[in-house]
């Protein structure tokens, strides 16, 4: 049994010596639990949906699914999870960070190389450990509401209460100023067209965020940033396209 503590990892690469390598690096780097391993993309998202690893590091090149194909369906489930791609193929970079790649090893690489990039991964995940719930907002002064349908009927909230919408188990989730969680099946994309985008900001494929309610926005990994919302412990994704729209929008240099 694994510690609560650890981080759980997923390791998929179809050459077994590359798994051995990387079960090493996660050992030495300490703080990690190798949850699972594959060999294949069907194996690896199988393994995924099995653990739910707060980290998966993946080849590109795989039998049944690529790396980049399963990263968009684990992108999809849980924008959270940590993706760091490993292989030799360094045209594949591009399209590593279009699923939002935290970083992308091209083999062989150091392992200094990699026990960075781990490193990295234990002060994010630290940091987002460390956060309480925080005290909840007052709730906003009523205004322009929206209206969700539940599995159970509807739901009406005032805009100004919703902090952060984001793709969550292919379904969308809205949460609240007071602590509250509501799903529903409409998508981001019909969420994003009902709601004021003087206020609401589309920072990711899978996040849409409340300008007036941010915290604060730090480094993810390479051309991505987190954000962090007031009195919410959930985080969300920004883009670097979309961080550089944001600075444009507070007039920032």
């Amino acid at each position: 049994m694994a510690s609560a503590s650890l981080i759980p990892v997923v390791v998929a690469d179809d050459e077994p010596a590359m798994l051995d390598i990387m079960a090493r690096i996660l050992a030495k780097s300490g703080g990690f639990h190798l949850a699972a391993t594959a060999r294949d993309g069907a194996a690896l998202l199988d393994m995924w949906e099995a653990h739910r690893p707060r980290l998966v590091i993946l080849d590109v090149e795989m039998p049944c699914k690529t790396g980049v194909e399963c990263a968009r369906i684990i992108q999809d489930t849980d924008p959270s999870c940590m993706l760091v791609f490993a292989t030799a193929h360094e045209k594949y970079m591009a399209d590593a960070f279009q699923v939002y790649a935290f970083d992308y090893l091209v083999k062989p690489f150091k392992v200094e190389r990699a026990m960075k990039t781990l490193e990295r991964v234990k002060e994010l995940c630290a940091l987002k450990d460390s956060r309480g719930d925080g005290e909840p907002l007052k709730p906003a002064v009523a205004g322009e509401r929206i209206m969700i349908k539940l599995k159970d009927g509807m739901k009406f909230l005032d805009t100004p209460d919703i902090l952060l919408i984001q793709r969550e188990e292919r379904s969308t989730a809205l949460y609240t100023s007071d602590g509250g969680r509501y799903v529903t099946a409409d998508s981001l994309a019909e969420m994003e067209a009902r709601l004021n985008s003087t206020t609401f900001f589309r920072c990711h494929k899978s996040y849409i965020i409340n300008l007036r309610q941010i915290d604060q926005i730090m480094p993810y990994g390479r051309w991505t940033y987190i954000v962090r919302m007031r009195g919410l412990k959930q985080d969300a994704l920004i883009t670097q396209d979309k961080f550089d729209e944001l600075k444009g929008m507070y007039a920032m240099s």
